[in-house]
Parts: structure tokens; C-alpha cells; sequence
């Protein structure tokens, strides 16, 4: 290929690194904006004289269902028909999902919308992932890391931009509408920009094999559950917990939270580099989230919320999810579209079924729901440990 070539496909991985920077936004602004979602769309205002948010963490749930609908069609799709297609329909959909969310009468619309950003998430998923480890195809895992970079970047930026707009008297809807035209913008990019070429070498080769799920691969499949849910528990309930534990200013956990993932990318791209294999890292960071978690239960004072939003950025979202998406995919060479698909397909049940068990958690355990979903977060990542270390174990055995 040449420079030339080579040059073209840096700048189509930066347009699609950035639909994952919009993603990050669209990933946590509903939690960032609960009381003001939940007072347009009706909710009832709780004795205790806060807004019952149980229907936001309802509606936030609804991406998984998204995903979950659309993913066993999204990566095969994007191997048969091409990663800019998959792409395409996701900017689509997420700037559809942002306008939605931004004027929704009801939780029921809100709902609908959810969906279609779940929707949205999957198409990005099974092109941008896919996409990535082909042009960086001497550093797929790095190039799939930066994925999560892309979005912690907006999801540092995010309570700024949320400060911004109340400094400047705006609309909580601003954000959702910048967002929704600038990814739609960036999809006309992405529309024209060169992608690689997948039969070339070291990409898909044009033999159809068929797809074979041992243990092992299905182990690493459902990391993506695990995963999944350590983080978007975290990161949908943090806020809560901040309140219950009289934090001045919980919005501060984001941060935190966004400085942890920012530092993992970088510190994972370098053990990586320096030969640390991704499954190890499969098995650390999620130990020491268990630990975080356990640590947020007992000390209940305010700085252990930062301390912890800091610690569960770094290891619970500083690209697990990434790094379960690039395992899987070295069972399935051939065929990453369907791998990241499969991953995310774990993921999507996590999100829709794990946050819909904590909508119900919040609704009904009153000021205990904090601490009771730090448990349930606990016990679904120590799950993920011990698939992680099944993986390590029989990997080379299946192979």
C-alpha cells in the first residue's frame, strides 16, 4: 500500500475513533441529567423531596435492548456487506437517538429511542472495532483500546460541558442536539473516506470457514456480560451513591471515572507492548475492581466515592470490554465483524438486564440502593474473573 494509502486510512480511523468520542457522551449523559429527564417525562417526586429516577435508569437500560435486537445481525452484516454500511447506519441511528432523547414527551418515547441508540451502538460496534484491528493490523488490541480512549475523552469533558451549559442558562437538550449534528456530520466523512481492503493479507481471508465456539471462546464471549456490567453499574449509579455518602458535588465521580479509563488505555497500550498478554489483563483489572467495589461498601465517606470512580475507570472500564472483543476475535480470525458482534451481544443482555435489575433495585430499596448494587456489581465481577482465568487456562489446550 501505498503512503499515500496508508495516510487516508490514519484519517478514516480518526473519523471513526471519533463516533466512539460522541458514543461516550451518548453512553452517560441520561445519567448524568436523571432528575431532569425524569421531571419532563412525568415522574413522581419522593417523600424524601429528590425525583423518583427509577424510569431514567429504565429508559438507559433500553440501549441493551437495542443492541441486543440489532448485534446477531450487525456483524455479519458487516462482514458480508462491508464495515462502512455497518457504520453508516449507526451514525444514523445515534443522531436519530440523541434528537429523540432531547425532545421525548414521555418515558414511553424516550424508551423507543433508547432502543434505536442501542441500535446505533451495535452498527458502530461491528465497523469501528472490525475496521480498527484491520488498518492497525500489528496492533489490533492497541487499535481496539483506543476505542475506549476515544470515549473516556468525552466522558472527562462531559461535566464540563454539563457546568457550561447551566453557567450559560441553555438547555440540558443542548448537548444532546451538538452531539446528534456532530456525529451526523461525521458520518458524511465516513461515507466517503477510504476503508481498508479485507482480503488483502493479514485481514479476511476469502475462504468461508465455519464458525466453531469452544469453551474457551464462549468463557470469553461472556467477558463481555462481566465486563459490561462493573462499568455501567458504576457508571449509572455512582451519583447515588455520592448522594448517600454527602458528597458536595457527585458529578465529580465522572471525572474521576474518566481520568482512571484514560490512564488505563495508555498504561494497558504499553503493557501490551511490553508483552503482558491481554488475558492477564482480563484477570488483574477486574480483581482490583472487585477489591474497589468491596472497599466503596464498607468506608462510607465521601472521598472513597472519588477514589473509587478513579479506580473503577481505570480498571473496570479502561478497555476490559476492548480487550474481550480482541481475545474473541483470535478464535475467529475470519470473521471479527461476528466476534465483536457476540461480545457485544453479552454486553447488550448485561445492559438491559442488569441495569433494569438495578431500576428495580433503586425503586424499591430506598436509601440502601447505592450499597445494594455495589454487591450485585461485586458478585457479577467476580464472575468475570473466574471466566477469564478458564479462558487463560484451556485457551491453548482448545488450540
Amino acid at each position: 500500500m501505498s503512503q499515500t494509502g496508508k495516510k487516508n486510512l490514519v484519517i478514516t480511523s480518526i473519523a471513526l475513533y471519533f463516533t466512539y468520542f460522541i458514543h461516550g457522551i451518548g453512553a452517560s449523559i441520561m445519567g448524568q441529567y436523571k432528575p431532569e429527564l425524569a421531571a419532563h417525562w412525568g415522574a413522581k417526586t419522593l417523600s424524601d423531596g429528590t425525583m423518583d429516577v427509577s424510569m431514567v435508569v429504565s429508559v438507559i437500560a433500553a440501549l441493551g435492548l437495542g443492541r441486543l435486537i440489532s448485534l446477531p445481525f450487525s456483524g455479519p452484516l458487516s462482514d458480508k456487506f462491508g464495515r462502512r454500511l455497518s457504520g453508516i447506519i449507526g451514525v444514523i441511528c445515534y443522531a436519530a437517538y440523541f434528537m429523540g432523547i432531547a425532545f421525548a414527551p414521555s418515558m414511553g418515547v424516550a424508551y423507543a429511542f433508547a432502543i434505536v441508540g442501542g441500535i446505533a451502538n451495535s452498527f458502530l460496534d461491528t465497523c469501528v472495532s472490525p475496521t480498527c484491528m484491520e488498518i492497525y493490523v500489528n496492533n489490533p488490541s492497541v487499535a481496539n483500546l483506543f476505542t475506549k480512549f476515544s470515549m473516556c475523552i468525552s466522558q472527562f469533558l462531559l461535566p464540563f460541558l454539563i457546568g457550561f451549559v447551566a453557567a450559560a442558562n441553555m438547555s440540558y437538550r443542548t448537548i444532546f442536539i451538538v452531539a446528534g449534528a456532530a456525529i451526523f456530520i461525521d458520518g458524511i466523512l465516513i461515507l466517503f473516506l477510504p476503508f481498508p481492503e479485507r482480503n488483502a493479507k493479514g485481514t479476511v481471508k476469502k475462504e468461508k470457514t465455519k464458525l466453531k465456539i469452544t469453551p474457551a471462546a464462549f468463557a470469553a464471549i461472556l467477558i463481555g456480560f462481566t465486563s459490561s456490567s462493573t462499568f455501567m453499574l458504576w457508571l449509572n449509579c455512582n451519583q447515588e451513591l455520592g448522594k448517600l455518602y454527602n458528597l458536595s458535588d457527585p458529578s465529580k465521580i465522572q471525572s474521576f471515572y474518566a481520568v482512571g479509563t484514560f490512564a488505563a488505555i495508555l498504561c494497558s497500550s504499553v503493557f501490551i507492548k511490553k508483552g503482558l498478554k491481554e488475558i492477564n489483563i482480563l484477570i488483574i483489572y477486574p480483581l482490583i475492581s472487585f477489591i474497589m467495589l468491596g472497599l466503596c461498601y464498607f468506608i462510607q465517606n465521601p472521598t472513597i466515592c472519588l477514589i473509587g470512580g478513579f479506580v473503577i475507570g481505570f480498571a473496570g472500564a479502561g478497555g476490559v470490554l476492548q480487550l474481550a472483543v480482541s481475545t474473541t476475535a483470535e478464535f475467529f480470525p475470519e470473521n471479527k465483524g461476528t466476534a465483536t458482534s457476540m461480545v457485544m451481544i453479552a454486553s447488550s443482555v448485561a445492559n438491559y438486564t442488569i441495569l433494569t435489575l438495578a431500576g428495580y433495585i433503586t425503586k424499591t430499596a430506598g436509601t440502601s440502593a447505592p450499597r445494594m448494587i455495589l454487591l450485585l456489581n461485586m458478585a457479577v465481577t467476580f464472575v468475570g474473573i473466574l471466566l477469564a482465568l478458564f479462558v487463560k487456562m484451556n485457551r491453548g489446550k482448545e488450540a
